[in-house]
Formats: structure tokens, sequence, C-alpha cells
């Protein structure tokens, strides 16, 4: 079916938008999850990619599980501006992710995903004929900004994807987030799939690594901005590299990633911001065709919209310290 209507009740009031699609469609907490946050769900037509949203009485919810013709049409659904090209040569791409764009394409129909926008891109810039092959390692959520390789032959495709599956890449970010940091710490915890509201989390009290997926993450406070509660630029390396994992331990340490509307506790509170303030800032790791183990490192400017939030927030600067 291609879209499904549902006008709210009385018997769904104080519902999250989750779990109102949990117990309609008889989904479990992951899939209706995931409808929203990949923009599935309108709200009295309006899209909403929140499943803690609490939509009222009267709101029709419709569900869209199909790509939008219009959407696989849009003419920009394959541009790629050449200055996110960050590096190409015949083993790897680099590339620097804008926000709102998934990296892979998650139903059949879909476009715009970065992997197409990429392999469509490369022979226009002439660095590739037409149909090369393109093969995925890793992804960055939809939100997020900055840096992801992507192999170009096979066996740039197993030695990268050897590397991740080991955590033997480099991988820094920056994130805003709320309230003030002032010491570097590292946050180890286990993860699983739902922490008993449907959304990922930590393991409280239970560490056995059998429960769950063991994530370790860095983080290191650069620079204190103002805003309600203040504001911390901070840096965060992943020695593990587990789905939504930087958002979560932020989060539940006590400083949520601005613009988080999944794991922020208390979102009012917080200094707008137009997505994630999440980016991918820095990539490295040996070169398939490195045999001498040397690491090269990759880095991805930091993105406007990031750099007009911490404007906003009294930042005077070029660029954001790294």
């Amino acid at each position: 079916m291609n879209t499904d209507r549902l006008v709210l009740d009385a018997s769904h009031a104080g519902q999250t938008l989750s779990a109102v699609l949990r117990q309609w469609r008889d989904v479990p907490w992951s899939t209706a999850k995931e409808w929203c946050t990949r923009g599935k769900v309108t709200l009295n037509g309006t899209v909403e990619r929140d499943p803690a949203a609490r939509p009222g009485t009267g709101v029709v919810v419709e569900l869209h599980l199909r790509a939008r013709p219009a959407d696989a049409a849009a003419p920009d659904a394959l541009f790629l501006e050449r200055w996110r090209l960050i590096h190409c040569d015949p083993q790897i791409v680099v590339v620097d992710k804008p926000p709102g764009v998934n990296s892979v394409p998650f139903e059949q129909g879909e476009r715009g995903a970065l992997v197409d926008r990429v392999a469509a891109m490369l022979p226009k810039w002439k660095l590739a004929p037409a149909h090369a092959p393109l093969f995925v390692v890793h992804r960055l959520d939809r939100e997020t900004s900055g840096l992801l390789v992507f192999g170009r032959t096979w066996v740039a495709k197993r030695h990268l994807a050897g590397l991740f599956r080991k955590h033997d890449i480099e991988r820094v970010y920056l994130a805003l987030v709320k309230g003030r940091m002032y010491e570097a710490r590292k946050i180890e915890t286990v993860l699983l799939d739902d922490r008993g509201d449907g959304l990922r989390g930590s393991a409280r009290g239970r560490t056995a690594p059998h429960i769950g997926q063991r994530a370790v993450t860095h983080v290191r406070p650069l620079l204190q901005l103002a805003g309600e509660g203040g504001v911390t630029l901070v840096e965060c390396k992943l020695e593990t590299g587990r789905q939504h994992q930087i958002r979560i331990h932020l989060s539940e340490l006590g400083h949520p990633v601005l613009g988080d509307r999944v794991y922020a506790r208390y979102r009012d509170d917080m200094p707008p911001a137009p997505r994630v303030m999440l980016h991918a800032r820095t990539l490295g790791f040996v070169h398939p065709t490195r045999d001498n183990g040397e690491v090269v490192h990759y880095e991805a400017p930091i993105p406007e919209d990031m750099m007009a939030v911490a404007r906003r927030l009294g930042f005077v600067g070029e660029t954001l310290p790294a």
C-alpha cells in the first residue's frame, strides 16, 4: 500500500508517534522509528521525523511507505557540488556529505542518496567512466554532515570493510552540545537496540557484552559558547562506531547534541538548531595500496549551518577550532 491514513482519537492521547505507529501497524519499535526518521510519516500533511513527538487528538497521521514520485523526479536529486569531493584516486573516493542526505537509498525507487550522487557526478567530473562501480563501506546518519569514504574496487572494498570491522579507522567528529563541559572523558557502555522505550540506549546495571554492543567514545571540550545554560563545542573520537553512538553517549552524559530531537530528554530548553549539530570532521586509515601501513588523513570543512549556530551563540572567529 502506498499511503495509509489514521485520525488520532482519545485512545491515542499522550502516546509518542512511534508508539502510535507500533500499535497501529503492529510493527517493532525499530521499524516505527525508522519510518519517522526516514521521512515516511506526516502529521496533518507535514513530515514529522521525531519518533518521540506526541501528536494530539484529531491529528491526521499518514504513512508513506514508498519513495514519493516528486522526490524521485527532483532535477537536483543526483547533484553534488564539486568542492565536496575531498579526495579521489583509482581505489577510493572521499566525500563531504551534506546534511539532510541519506548515505545510501533505503528502498527501491529512492533517489538522491550520497552514493548515487557520487556515482552520477564522477563521470561528469571526468574522474570515472559511466556506470563505474562504487562500494559502500560505512554510513553517516541523514542529518550528520562530513566525511564518507567509498571503495572503487573490490580490493578497496574488502580492505576498508576490514578496517571498519576491526575499528582500525580514525574518526573524529565535532558537535555542539547543551551545557558546559570542562573535562575530557572516556565513555564506555553497552548499547542496546531497545532501552525499553523503543530507542537505542546504554544498558543500565548490566555490562555483559552479549546483551548488546560495546561502545567507546572519547570526548574532549574545545570551546565554550553562550546560550541558556551554555553550549560547548566538543571533539568526539570513536573507538567503536555503533549506530547513533555519539548522540546516545552525549545525551546520557547530560550534554545532548543541539538539534537532536530523538535522544535529547529536554528539548524545549536547548538553543535552536536546524538539524543535529554533528559533523564528521576527520577520517584516517591505511590506504588500500599502502603496503607500509602509512595512515592517510582527510578533513572536511566545518559546514556553514554549524558555523551559523556558533555565531548566534557568540563565536566571532572565521572557523571553529578542531
